[in-house]
């Protein structure tokens, strides 16, 4: 796990370097002065010898000077790499989620992943930062303070020797038992943030339904048990320092007693005495700085975790080793016996042996019942998903063939969800060719009947959007979405309910100008109105996950049941017996 998050202080190592050098000379200056501080009382205050006192008091001054400074220049580099470091790992795990396959993402709840990218990364940082400082001070303090004690007497410094190990067993008692509630904290975040995601995302309809107490006690729920976990936590971590000051000041008092009983016995002077009690607390502060920061990093470890988490995933949907450049030419489509689940642990099909064949330029509707597979179907096309068994073809070629920019950058999707970004009109229809020009934008849009309405804007394409396109209707959602997949330089073409926020009159001049912009390609249009796909080559109409018939608008109401059905529901009538 370090190995991988080390790979990300690329570019930053020199900084850290930085950090360290600076921070050993910050420790040099801090070492030397107790024991100027010595010298000054037992060789200057004894000989009552002035000159001496103001010499050596200039040295420490100096040196005092050295170490601040070695401990500002410290920070300066220390900080420049704990961000950097973080800005990489979140740049990292940001550009792992842009490989996810759709079934990777659903792996993970998207909260969990912000909460990752964020407040784990965060985490990271500041321990890292932290850690530049203090994992570095506090052992050379420790050794450099332990090697002057030893060197001033020996038989006090064994004091030292018993506080330690209690030290450490004190924060390896406080770790283990905290590091379980560090991990749980992480989750209980992840839901926390999940709460007011969707509740953000759907605050129109929490307040239509005057929902809003049901959300409030929701989310004071998932905090609620967020500040439990953290307190459970805080109760263990509590007794980090009282404990580890009552070891300091406890050695203080039996260092005192020892040495007082030696300086009257004449085998220590009180400069001496001074020092060494200078250095312990040196040595002892150490490890209570080591102590909070062991516990920092076992809750940034628990996040660290959960990043490499992320970075573990395996892709399951990528480009095959050594793939060739492929260009879809036709547009051709073919199903073979595909079988399709989305988990592999899922007792049933969605998609049961599936099979047809689709020609240049055919329009293809699809239809059936709410959960019959239409949209399963359609995302294998574009290897959002992968067919569990049987292939699909696209030109001849297995779509596992070929590279995924090649395929998808010739289909065209319109999901069900119409999702815009933040920005201009234009900025989004531009997502599907960044090249475009205006007029070719323009034309897009008078196809997808978006033209005037844009139009009616003071800004017309200039117009801002707000997040998801919240300041406009779901079918002007529906026809910028239409108008983005037409400016792609298509060859296949899918449709999945796209027009079902679109008035019938406005649905009917949509279909013309597919007929007359979208001469040679292959279309597939997913609908719930029968009316939105009659005027296809072909209906495939699906139940169940399986192909019920295949035909046109006429054959199918002629001899499929399923297709009456839908149909006669649809336009008032009965299906005869």
């Amino acid at each position: 796990m370090i190995k991988k998050l080390f790979s990300f202080f690329d570019g930053y190592k020199k900084y850290a370097a930085l950090a360290i050098s600076f921070m050993i000379i910050d420790v040099m200056g801090e070492i030397i002065q107790p024991m100027l501080m010595s010298d000054i009382v037992d060789i200057g205050i004894k000989n009552r010898d002035l000159n001496y006192i103001f010499k050596i008091g200039g040295l420490m001054l100096i040196m005092a000077l050295i170490a601040i400074i070695g401990g500002i220049i410290n920070v300066y580099f220390g900080s420049k790499a704990g961000v950097g470091f973080a800005t990489n790992i979140r740049k990292g795990v940001f550009h792992k989620i842009q490989e996810f396959s759709f079934s990777n993402i659903d792996k993970f709840k998207s909260a969990s992943l912000v909460t990752r990218l964020t407040n784990d990364v965060t985490l990271i940082q500041q321990v890292t930062i932290m850690g530049l400082r203090i994992l570095v001070k506090a052992p050379l303090m420790l050794i450099f303070g332990a090697i002057m004690a030893f060197k001033i007497n020996s038989e006090l410094a064994l004091v030292v020797a018993v506080a330690i190990p209690i030290l450490g067993t004190c924060v390896f008692v406080i770790l283990k038992k905290s590091f379980p509630f560090f991990v749980n904290m992480q989750k209980r975040l992840d839901r926390v943030n999940g709460n007011i995601q969707e509740n953000l995302t759907n605050i129109r309809v929490v307040k239509s339904f005057v929902r809003e107490d049901f959300e409030r006690n929701k989310f004071e729920e998932s905090s609620d048990a967020l500040m439990n976990n953290a307190m459970r936590a805080l109760h263990i971590v509590i007794w980090d320092r009282p404990l580890m000051i009552v070891v300091m000041r406890s050695s203080i008092m039996a260092l005192l007693w020892f040495g007082g009983n030696k300086i009257l016995q004449g085998s220590l002077q009180v400069g001496e005495l001074m020092s060494f009690i200078s250095y312990i607390t040196q040595i002892l502060f150490s490890l209570l700085l080591l102590g909070m920061v062991i516990t920092q990093a076992s809750r940034a470890s628990a996040s660290a975790n959960r990043i490499i988490e992320v970075l573990d995933t395996e892709i399951d949907i990528k480009d095959k080793e050594k793939a060739e450049e492929r260009e879809v030419k036709e547009g051709t489509i073919e199903f073979k016996n595909v079988f399709f689940k989305y988990k592999d642990e899922n007792a049933d099909y969605a998609l049961k042996d599936i099979s047809f064949k689709v020609e240049k330029g055919e329009i293809i509707g699809i239809v059936g019942s709410t959960g019959s597979g239409k949209t399963s179907l359609v995302q294998l096309i574009p290897r959002l998903y992968d067919a569990t068994k049987g292939s699909v073809l696209v030109d001849g070629v297995d779509v596992r063939d070929y590279r995924l920019n090649d395929l998808r950058k010739s289909i065209g999707f319109v999901l069900q969800k119409n999702v815009l970004f933040s920005g201009t009109i234009k900025d989004n229809l531009k997502w599907g060719n960044t090249r475009a020009k205006t007029e070719e934008i323009v034309r897009a849009a008078k196809s997808a009947q978006a033209h005037d309405f844009i139009m009616g804007f003071s800004k017309g394409y200039e117009t801002e959007l707000g997040q998801e396109g919240v300041n406009i209707s779901g079918g002007q959602k529906q026809r910028l979405s239409i108008a983005r997949a037409m400016l792609k330089n298509l060859k296949i073409l899918i449709l999945d309910d796209s027009t079902s926020a679109v008035d019938v009159k406005t649905e009917a001049k949509i279909k013309m100008a597919f007929r007359r912009e979208l001469k040679g390609i292959t279309t597939f249009i997913i609908a719930q109105r029968i009316s939105s796909i009659q005027d296809a080559d072909r209906i495939i109409v699906l139940d169940e996950g399986r192909i019920a018939a295949v035909g046109t608008h006429e054959e199918l109401l002629q001899n499929n049941k399923e297709y009456q059905e839908i149909y006669y529901s649809q336009n008032g009538n009965e299906v005869s017996a």
